[in-house]
């Protein structure tokens, strides 16, 4: 039987839109409670911090506007670097490309996602690319202590996370050179404190970085 594409929620959700796609495991239907199998319409919400899909729990405002994956909802908005006064925020628009995807925008659909940025704009990170790249480290080893205990293995890591920045000091570098990549390193270091939920271990670990 011909079925429509996509639907509209009618019952308190009519901005709501409901695709037909087809789940590969049998299901429990939202609406009837019954046990479905093969096609189904599913609402996706996505997350306005990261604007990566939403799978399970969420917060959203009174007004229905925002949604939030629990784990975005708790990210600092701003956090300054250690003896400096470089302020990292958590913006909308930027200006500079990400350090992982090389684009401006990562966006899903109506939702643009955030990105944390520096003061003066030079260094951005969107949210999703972020949990992305510290997923791929993890899956990859990376985020091991074993394998931190590795100069090579935290510059792969560091490299995963930055492909296109140069991440290891060398003596033959400028001081101008040097002071980029610190501060590369510094900031790399905040956020993914951010995302990982500040494991200080880990995170020191990972940035001991020292010079060749």
């Amino acid at each position: 039987m011909a079925g429509l594409l996509v639907i509209h929620d009618t019952d308190g959700h009519p901005e709501h839109k409901l695709k037909l796609e087809k789940s590969e495991v049998p299901f429990i239907c939202g609406g009837c409670k019954e046990l479905g199998f093969g096609l189904r319409y599913q609402w996706t919400r996505i997350c306005d911090i990261c604007a990566l899909d939403i799978r399970g729990f969420l917060y959203q405002c009174s007004r229905g506007d925002y949604d939030l994956h629990p784990h975005c909802a708790s990210l600092p908005l701003t956090f300054t670097l250690p003896g400096s006064n470089e302020v990292i925020k958590l913006r909308e628009k930027i200006e500079s490309r990400c350090l992982k995807c090389q684009r401006k925008e990562r966006a899903s659909g109506r939702v643009q996602g955030l990105s944390y940025v520096s003061s003066d704009g030079m260094l951005c990170y969107h949210v999703a690319c972020l949990k992305e790249a510290c997923l791929d480290n993890w899956t990859m080893g990376y985020f091991q202590l074993d394998a931190l205990a590795n100069e090579e293995r935290r510059i792969l890591a560091l490299q995963n996370l930055a492909p296109n920045q140069e991440v290891r000091i060398r003596a033959a570098q400028s001081a101008n050179a040097m002071r980029g990549i610190r501060l590369l390193i510094t900031f790399l270091k905040l956020v993914v404190s951010a995302i990982l939920g500040e494991p200080f271990t880990l995170v020191s670990t990972l940035f001991q970085i020292s010079q060749s």
